[in-house]
């Protein structure tokens, strides 16, 4: 007996697509749309650009070259000296001011020369801390006069009516060596220097 061959089956054609289920065509493609961050980003980063070119770009300014940078001093600061507590002077600085409101007075003060006129003491006070010196007078009656002089430089005080005490106003000096208090007595019994 023979055994006849089965034909092959045939491969199934695929079903067509009916043509309403078909994408249509649309035309051209619509872009797409990027995210809000991106554009803003893209918005600072033109910023940035166009600041950065104002900045390097000369706006017609000056047509000057640009100043060069000032040379390191060669010169060393003078310290400013450091006063003890309550000073508020020194040197130039005292000069015309009252010892005592500056606190070149008390403890600060020394007597460097004294003179008599009676019962009257004039006396030259001089601060090595302040480089100042001035008069003091005591024993006085109000309208004398005192007075300390150093070189051209001159300051007088008188003595108020019911006082007996007066003092002038500072003079700088760093020694008072050449320094001299004077007092001229308002009733006319006499006047006097220091170093006389």
């Amino acid at each position: 007996m023979r055994i006849r061959p089965v034909p092959p089956i045939p491969a199934p054609h695929p079903a067509p697509v009916p043509a309403a289920s078909a994408p249509a065509p649309t035309g051209p493609r619509k872009p797409r749309r990027g995210s809000p961050l991106l554009y803003v980003a893209g918005i600072v980063g033109a910023a940035l650009v166009v600041t950065a070119a104002v900045l390097l770009v000369d706006l017609g300014g000056s047509d000057a070259p640009p100043a060069a940078a000032p040379a390191p001093s060669t010169t060393t600061p003078t310290p400013t000296p450091s006063l003890p507590e309550g000073v508020r002077c020194t040197g130039a600085d005292c000069g015309g001011e009252d010892p005592e409101r500056m606190g070149c007075g008390g403890p600060l003060a020394t007597t460097v020369a004294r003179t008599r006129i009676g019962g009257t003491l004039v006396e030259v006070r001089h601060s090595t801390v302040c480089a100042a010196a001035w008069a003091r007078i005591s024993g006085a009656a109000g309208g004398d006069e005192v007075s300390v002089q150093a070189g051209t430089a001159i300051q007088v005080e008188n003595v108020l009516v019911g006082e007996t005490d007066a003092y002038t106003t500072m003079i700088p000096v760093p020694s008072p060596a050449a320094v001299r208090a004077c007092a001229r007595l308002d009733d006319g019994s006499g006047d006097a220097c220091t170093g006389e």
